[in-house]
């Protein structure tokens, strides 16, 4: 991961953002799931700060997206509770894996600020800009 492909994830995710009218917070993290990049948008509130933290952490100690760890951290789920492991996880939409041009795993961006759902499309749209 290099500060160049994290700018590249933040620019993507800042311009999807504005064009849904919102103003998110975007955590950028390596493979061992350390801080690359951070940029809270102008007007974000300040609890996503800590939301996209954990959410791109999620992904890159998982190497799966936090939306698809959800689906199995729900009550009665095979990793119910998994929230309460790492130091604080999240297990809903806006933590994406990054892969590159070749499917190597780079590390995760989280995104947090918008709805759920934007969130994640978010997030999607950041990590489809280093495979273009």
């Amino acid at each position: 991961m290099t500060s160049e492909i994290a700018q590249t994830v933040i620019a993507t995710a800042q311009a999807k953002a504005a064009e849904g009218g919102f103003a998110v917070c975007v955590t950028v993290l390596d493979t061992a799931a350390h801080l690359v990049a951070f940029h809270r948008m102008d007007g974000a509130m300040l609890g996503p700060i800590d939301v996209s933290q954990k959410k791109a952490r999620t992904a890159a100690l998982f190497q799966t997206d936090s939306l698809q760890l959800g689906q199995a951290a729900q009550p009665g789920g095979a990793i119910y509770t998994l929230e309460n492991t790492n130091g604080g996880l999240i297990s809903f939409g806006g933590g994406v894996v990054l892969r590159d041009k070749n499917g190597a795993f780079v590390g995760a961006v989280g995104v947090a600020g918008a709805t759920v759902e934007a969130d994640e499309d978010i997030a999607q749209a950041a990590a489809a800009a280093l495979k273009a």
